[in-house]
């Protein structure tokens, strides 16, 4: 066999906060997203205390998608996508994530977004928290350090699985649950009180987001017994360094500390590497009775998780590089190269992601998140020539297949992020494109948003129609 079958879910990947814009138009409320600045000389994103005047937010109109899907959505089918990834905004159902009844044009948005979708034969995988959190959850309740928020979160859940019962059957809870022990402003609304155990805190609100997370999974099991819900995580892929055997510990040991959450979604349990852990770190998290539970009754039917690049361990860190990621730290491979923005190209690192995971824990697994970082030109004539992106993906997708084909391993689908350019998460800016539709707009938002076919586009779906068989 050299392709795939024919229910695999070849796709594209985005996020409302990334992609939409329309930040304040039907009736949407101020998110997470919507406080961050663009990133400058290299610095941080910047988070400003509410919406400052005479300040570039990249998210306000980011692709402005919000009015354009309709046009979006048809080239979407035009590469031959079966499904599309993206994720509901908190704040135009809930404007201030604290509200009992949701917001009718939100909803209203979603439903001719998901209609639009289903009309070109593309199912909706949907990203129920993918970074755009109420900012009023933060201001007035101090974001996911606080158990309230669990309550908002299901009341949101509760909302959409309702409304779009029929429309969407793949969900995922949160975008990157392990983002909130590594930056937890994006995931969990987390600023740092002066004094605080920034540790104790993080693990705190691991614990509240992923008890959120077991019960909206069995919620959405009560409101349409046919879903398919998945978590959602940052795959952490490493090397050891070097053979020596402190090195190929101290790569185990990294990937124990990110496996947890993976833990508690497909087995309802933490490890006991946890508990050793928080013993080690003294840290004493707060939980309920219900909550061991909770978790054993939310399992996951499937773990989506986002795959771009590879670092290496080592047990006593000398002066190597260290290599930039998805916000993972490690350091550099001296056997791979390298993207533009550092991150280090890795195409067998995925088929061994994917094998560590299934023989593991044994469920299907969803590629909801591979692609390149890159700084693309507008030719003079209209073309965009990315010949190094559909390289990186022609790779990608050559150790895909063989995990499936050769490995057994159960791969739902694969759905590149982003299939149209959108902004940068990590730094806001529109000129690190991954998309295979080109948006004209700069770092400075400015630009005619116009969409552009880039060579990726029709090497992608020639790759959709065949299975596959032609990358």
């Amino acid at each position: 066999m050299s392709k795939l079958s024919e229910d695999f879910l070849w796709g594209g990947a985005a996020a409302a906060n990334q992609l939409e814009g329309g930040w304040n138009e039907g009736g949407k409320g101020v998110s997470v997203a919507d406080v961050m600045t663009a990133a400058t000389h290299g610095l941080e994103r910047r988070i400003t205390q509410g919406i400052e005047e005479n300040v570039y937010y990249p998210s306000h109109q980011a692709s402005d998608f919000y009015t354009r899907y309709k046009e979006d959505i048809q080239l979407f089918h035009e590469m031959g996508f079966k499904c599309f990834r993206t994720s509901i905004a908190w704040t135009r159902i809930f404007p201030n994530g604290d509200e009992t009844d949701p917001n009718e044009e939100g909803m209203q948005f979603y439903d001719d977004l998901f209609d639009t979708c289903l009309a070109y034969g593309i199912q909706p995988v949907v990203t129920i928290s993918h970074f755009e959190m109420p900012y009023h959850l933060v201001t007035e309740y101090g974001g996911w350090r606080n158990r309230k928020l669990i309550d908002f979160y299901l009341n949101f859940c509760e909302a959409v699985y309702t409304r779009y019962r029929t429309k969407v059957n793949y969900w995922m809870t949160f975008n990157e649950i392990n983002m909130i022990v590594r930056k937890p402003w994006k995931p969990g609304g987390i600023q740092w009180n002066d004094g605080e155990n920034k540790l104790q805190t993080m693990y705190q609100a691991a614990h509240y987001m992923l008890i959120a997370s077991a019960k909206a999974v069995k919620l959405g099991k009560e409101i349409n017994p046919d879903f398919m819900i998945g978590g959602m995580f940052l795959h952490p892929t490493s090397y050891a360094a070097t053979c020596n055997p402190d090195d190929v510990l101290a790569q185990v040991k990294k990937l124990q500390q990110a496996y947890f959450f993976l833990d508690v979604h497909v087995r309802g349990k933490y490890p006991r590497s946890y508990y050793r852990f928080l013993k080690q770190h003294q840290l004493e998290i707060e939980t309920a009775p219900e909550d061991e539970l909770i978790l054993r009754e939310g399992t996951v039917d499937y773990i989506g998780f986002s795959y771009y690049s590879s670092s290496v361990v080592m047990a006593n860190p000398t002066d190597q590089d260290k290599s930039e990621g998805n916000e993972i730290s490690g350091y550099k491979n001296p056997l791979l190269p390298a993207s533009e923005w550092g991150w280090q190209i890795d195409p067998v690192g995925l088929r061994i992601t994917l094998n560590w995971l299934y023989d593991k824990y044994q469920i299907p697994l969803f590629i909801v998140e591979n692609g390149l970082g890159a700084v693309d030109t507008l030719e003079e004539d209209g073309a965009v020539h990315d010949p190094y992106r559909i390289d990186y993906l022609r790779q990608h997708v050559s150790e895909m297949k063989k995990a499936i084909l050769e490995d057994g391993v159960e791969v739902i689908g694969y759905t590149p992020w982003g299939c149209i350019d959108l902004v940068s998460a990590g730094t806001g800016e529109m000129k690190k494109r991954y998309g295979l539709i080109y948006v004209d707009k700069d770092n400075d938002g400015k630009g005619s948003l116009k969409r552009v076919k880039k060579d990726s586009f029709y090497w992608y779906k020639e790759c959709i129609k065949s299975q596959g068989k032609i990358i």
